[in-house]
């Protein structure tokens, strides 16, 4: 389909026909602008010279070994923003806060890829190897730790040392001494987290003096290059997140809670027999498989919500559900724990 000026007023199954590079984005969006302005303000309020060059890409990421940042072309464009909530049921980066989280997030890979501080020695002491398998996506946070700073949701600074490092960086660059978050005191009593914060402030000294790394090549995923439709995109996108959706686990969970809708919803319901035997459940599929009971409890709270949008209600004995579902947790976080995933998705 060719470029239009008028995609903003189709439907969404007309918009979905586009290929992104017809688009026409740019990142002239008074949004973008604004918290691209704000971000240089931050690091020149800093002394930092560096200054990320930002273009419109498939999703957030800093391409490795270069002074860039991309981010998701769908943030240049309000109908695009309603068109991905649609499609993903979030925006991520969706809210200004939201969005600078991940500005500054991102800019701590710059900061690393332009001056190529992980190749120290220090550095790798303080936060790890940067050679260790990446896969954020595996990880098993320790929710409770205060080694790692909290800025991301799901303690995303325990996914890799790559990523502890910039969320280090992203609370060191959005905090100030001078105004009532001090990230001194907001971790006062989080040795592990404070020590990272004191490094990037002594690196962040250092590279007042340094001059920054020429990096070279194309930037990858450019949205004004990308000839893939939004259809495909969003196709692509939800198989690789397929286990965050609502409706991922209903034939399952309709299996198991497969009673009758005439059966009275107090003493059957599915979500009242799930919160009325949650811990016994938790406390049980934990000593069984090992794994921690936060990964357990989560998957809980989903099943929860869900049986309450279906409705379920219990077909069987209390201690044969139990026993069934029991065993389906217990497979679901034997399969979380080997590939990070509770099931895999078809």
């Amino acid at each position: 389909m060719g470029k239009t000026t008028e995609w903003p007023q189709l439907s969404d199954e007309e918009l979905l026909q586009f290929r992104i590079c017809d688009l026409g984005l740019t990142l002239e969006s008074p949004e973008i602008q604004e918290r691209v302005g704000q971000l240089y303000a931050e690091l020149a309020a800093k002394e930092q010279v560096f200054r990320p060059h930002i273009y419109l890409g498939d999703e957030w990421f800093s391409p490795e070994g270069m002074l860039a940042i991309s981010i998701p072309f769908y943030l240049a464009h309000p109908r695009l923003k309603a068109l991905e909530k649609r499609m993903m049921l979030e925006v991520e980066g969706g809210t200004p806060e939201w969005f600078q989280r991940l500005l500054r997030h991102e800019a701590g890979h710059c900061f690393d890829h332009t001056y190529r501080f992980s190749k120290r020695r220090k550095w790798q002491k303080i936060f790890g190897s940067p050679d260790e398998e990446y896969a954020p996506e595996t990880y098993h946070p320790k929710p409770y730790s205060k080694s790692f700073v909290q800025h991301l949701d799901n303690w995303y600074a325990q996914a890799h040392p790559d990523e502890d490092f910039a969320e280090t960086f992203a609370v060191w660059l959005g905090c100030d001494a001078d105004s009532a978050i001090d990230w001194r005191k907001q971790y006062r009593n989080w040795p592990g987290a404070l020590q990272k914060l004191e490094y990037i402030e002594e690196l962040a000294q250092e590279a007042k003096t340094l001059r920054p790394f020429r990096t070279r090549g194309n930037l990858p995923c450019m949205a004004i290059k990308s000839k893939m439709t939004l259809q495909r995109y969003y196709a692509r996108r939800k198989k690789e997140n397929a286990t965050d959706y609502p409706d991922f686990y209903d034939g399952d969970l309709k299996n198991i809670f497969n009673g009758e809708q005439s059966l009275n919803k107090k003493e059957f319901g599915a979500a009242r027999f799930l919160k009325r035997r949650h811990k016994s459940i938790v406390d049980s599929v934990s000593f069984w498989s090992g794994e921690k009971k936060f990964p357990i409890e989560t998957l809980i709270k989903k099943f929860v919500a869900r049986c309450e949008t279906l409705d379920l209600r219990i077909g069987k004995s209390e201690e044969d559900t139990l026993l069934n579902l029991s065993a389906y947790l217990a497979t679901l976080v034997n399969h979380y724990l080997f590939t990070g995933k509770f099931k895999r998705s078809v």
